[in-house]
């Protein structure tokens, strides 16, 4: 196996609330890579077809509007910035309604379709580290280092509790647990690419350990595998 121009492509899928987004950006930072937020390019998506008041139901219709779907990410002041169809979407696409709603319209053809190719396309050259549900399954079944990020129903939603709580949004934990046990569900039943550890992806239960200890565990694997491509090249 030959290295890309760029490095390697990191894949990291998991559930909800297991810190794939924190642990993704913080692993892009130590390695030198690039972190391109899967998750958050669907979340974008998702605020637009409600925005326009696109019906889920008609693929038709969704089709025709993911065409014209433009998402990107830029750095403000060292703040990692999103934008959908030209507009600053960041705070917009983290609450509780969008994350649920995500997991219908990530479920759609059309919409997996389109940031299919554009996360491909954004990839292909290695140096990255993507994060989401079938990363190392669907998007980049060839990623040269694969995790699968994951902590109990109850640790995932204390830590969004928590996270809620600071933004000043009245949620109370047994709110917190069902709703991500409901995004579980929704995420692993769906019929289009549904939430499964690939099998040569690297488990990580991170319900007792510090966001140090899976990032400090995670950059040693990577760096191993990269130093070993190096040698073999």
């Amino acid at each position: 196996m030959h290295m890309r121009p760029d490095g390697i492509i990191i894949a990291i899928d998991g559930p909800a609330g297991a810190g794939k987004s924190t642990i993704a950006r913080m692993l892009a930072e130590r390695l030198g890579y690039i972190q391109i937020d899967t998750g958050a390019m669907y979340r974008a998506a998702t605020f637009l077809l409600a925005r326009e008041g696109i019906d889920l139901g008609d693929s038709t219709a969704v089709e025709h509007f993911c065409r014209n779907i433009d998402i990107r990410f830029e750095s403000v002041s060292g703040r990692q910035v999103v934008r959908a169809n030209g507009m600053d979407v960041t705070d917009q696409i983290r609450t509780p309604e969008m994350s649920l709603l995500t997991s219908r319209t990530s479920a759609l053809k059309p919409v997996r379709e389109a940031l299919l190719k554009s996360q491909q396309q954004m990839g292909r050259k290695g140096g990255v580290v993507l994060e989401g549900r079938d990363i190392g399954t669907v998007v980049f079944p060839d990623a040269e280092m694969k995790f699968y990020l994951s902590a109990s129903v109850e640790e995932r939603a204390r830590r969004r509790c928590e996270e809620l709580t600071l933004k000043g949004e009245p949620v109370t934990l047994a709110e917190t647990i069902a709703d991500v046990a409901e995004r579980d569900r929704q995420d692993s039943e769906r019929d289009i690419a549904p939430l499964r550890q690939a099998d040569d992806a690297i488990l990580i239960d991170s319900s007792r350990l510090s966001i140090d200890e899976v990032l400090t565990r995670m950059a040693a694997l990577c760096r191993t595998k990269i130093r070993t491509m190096e040698l073999t090249q």
